[in-house]
C-alpha cells in the first residue's frame, strides 16, 4: 500500500522546519490513509507555526462549480485558521500573505490531466513564493492515472488557467515531479523540497490502497478521472459532458443526438465500450432537458486511450449532426480563445474536425521530447 508524502512528512518531518512559519495549500483530498484532513494533522503536528491554509479551485471542502465560480475567503472552523482562496479574487498568494509564512507545504491531489487546475494553482504559487524567498515543500501523491502519456501538447499561444505552460493534455507525472519539472523549466530560484510518497509500483489509483476522496465536486471516483483527459473535451461543445449527473464525464450527450447512428459509424475503441442511455441534467448544459446520449464504459484501463477515444467519438458526431457546435468565449478567464482550443492546447484538431480531416498525428507531436525533458525529475520508477 502507499504511503503518502503527507504521511511520510507526519512520520519524520524535517528537523529544519521546526520553528518556521507554515502555510498549507490544500483540498479536501488532502487526507491520510484513515480519511483525516491534512490540515487538521499538521496542526497537531505544528501547532502555532501552522499559520494559514490557502485552497484552489472548488474551495477547501471542493463545494463549489466549476469555470469562474469563485471561493470566497473563510476560517475553518476546527483548526481556527484563515483560508486564503486561490480561485476568485486571486489566482495566487499575494504578498502580504507570504508576509505571514516562511514555508509553504502543498497537498493536493490531482488527476494527471493538464486541463486540471490544481497543478496551475501550484506553479502560480511557486512563481509568487521564488518572488517573495520564500521555500516551498510538496507533499507528494500518485498520479491516478500511473505514467502513459497522451497529447496534444500544449501551444505556447493558447495559454490559460487550465493550461499556463506545455505539458501534454495526459502528463504522466506526480505533482511533486511537476514541481521540479516547473523549477526547471521556469528558471525559478525557489528553494523547493519535494516529500516523496513510499509503495507505488505506477500503477493506477486502485492499485495505490488509498482511499477515493473527490478532489472536485465532478470528480466522484477514480473512473471519472480515467475517462477526464478526453470527455473534458466536450466542456468546449454543445454537449452535455454529464455535468449535473451523478455520473459527470462518463455520460454525455444532447437532446438531438442520434444514439443509434452515430454508434454505426464508430470503430472499435480500444479499452472502451459505449452504452445509449437517456439523462437529465439538473445544471449546466442542457438543464432540464432530457438528452439522448452514450455512457462510457473503461473495460481495460491499461489499453484505453481517452484523449484518442473522445476524439474519435467527436468526429463520429461531427459527421452525424449538423446541430454539433464548439462553444463560444468566455472559459476559465479566457474572453477571446475559442473554449475547445485551449483545453485541448491546439487550433489544429478543432479546424480538422470541422473539416472532416485526419487528426491522429497531432497526439504524438512532441511527446517524444516532453519524455525526454521530464526524465531527470521522475522520483519513481516501476518495481523491477
Amino acid at each position: 500500500m502507499v504511503r503518502t508524502g503527507l504521511e511520510n512528512f507526519l512520520k519524520d518531518p524535517p528537523a529544519d522546519l521546526k520553528g518556521r512559519r507554515v502555510g498549507l495549500l490544500c483540498h479536501q483530498a488532502s487526507v491520510d490513509g484513515s480519511l483525516r484532513p491534512a490540515w487538521r494533522l499538521l496542526k497537531g503536528l505544528l501547532g502555532d507555526d501552522l499559520r494559514l491554509l490557502f485552497s484552489p479551485q472548488h474551495g477547501l471542502f471542493g463545494e463549489q462549480q466549476a469555470n469562474m465560480i469563485p471561493s470566497a475567503d473563510f476560517v475553518e472552523e476546527e483548526t481556527g485558521l484563515p483560508v486564503i482562496s486561490l480561485y476568485g479574487p486571486r489566482l495566487a498568494p499575494e504578498p502580504e500573505h507570504l508576509a505571514e509564512i516562511d514555508v509553504l507545504l502543498v497537498d493536493l491531489q490531482d488527476v494527471g490531466c493538464r486541463v486540471y487546475t490544481y497543478i496551475w494553482t501550484l506553479l502560480l504559487a511557486m512563481e509568487a513564493c521564488a518572488r517573495e524567498g520564500k521555500e516551498v515543500v510538496v507533499l507528494d501523491r500518485p498520479n491516478p492515472l500511473g505514467r502513459a502519456v497522451e497529447g496534444p501538447m500544449l501551444d505556447p499561444e493558447l495559454v490559460s488557467f487550465v493550461g499556463l505552460h506545455p505539458l501534454p493534455m495526459r502528463h504522466g507525472l506526480t505533482i511533486g515531479e511537476l514541481a521540479l519539472h516547473f523549477r526547471h523549466a521556469r528558471g525559478l530560484d525557489l528553494a523547493l523540497r519535494v516529500v516523496p510518497f513510499t509503495g507505488w509500483d505506477e500503477g493506477f489509483f486502485p492499485d495505490t490502497g488509498l482511499p477515493w476522496v473527490p478532489p472536485s465536486p465532478n470528480m466522484p471516483r477514480f473512473e471519472t478521472a480515467l475517462v477526464y483527459p478526453g470527455q473534458v473535451m466536450l466542456e468546449g461543445t454543445n454537449l452535455s459532458e454529464g455535468r449535473g449527473t451523478t455520473t459527470p464525464f462518463e455520460v454525455f450527450g444532447a437532446p438531438w443526438l442520434a444514439v443509434r447512428e452515430v454508434l454505426s459509424i464508430l470503430p472499435e475503441l480500444p479499452g472502451a465500450v459505449l452504452r445509449g442511455l437517456s439523462f437529465e441534467p439538473w445544471f449546466d448544459k442542457w438543464a432540464g432537458r432530457s438528452c439522448r446520449g452514450l455512457a462510457l464504459h473503461v473495460v481495460e484501463a491499461e489499453s484505453f486511450r481517452p484523449v484518442r477515444t473522445t476524439l474519435t467519438i467527436l468526429a463520429a458526431i461531427a459527421g452525424v449532426h449538423e446541430e454539433f457546435a464548439f462553444r463560444w468565449p468566455p472559459y476559465e478567464f479566457e474572453w477571446q480563445a475559442w473554449p475547445f482550443d485551449i483545453i485541448v492546447g491546439t487550433k489544429a484538431i478543432r479546424e480538422r474536425l470541422l473539416e472532416r480531416e485526419t487528426w491522429e498525428d497531432q497526439l504524438d507531436a512532441g511527446i517524444e521530447e516532453f519524455q525526454e525533458l521530464t526524465r531527470p525529475f521522475r522520483l519513481y520508477h516501476h518495481a523491477q
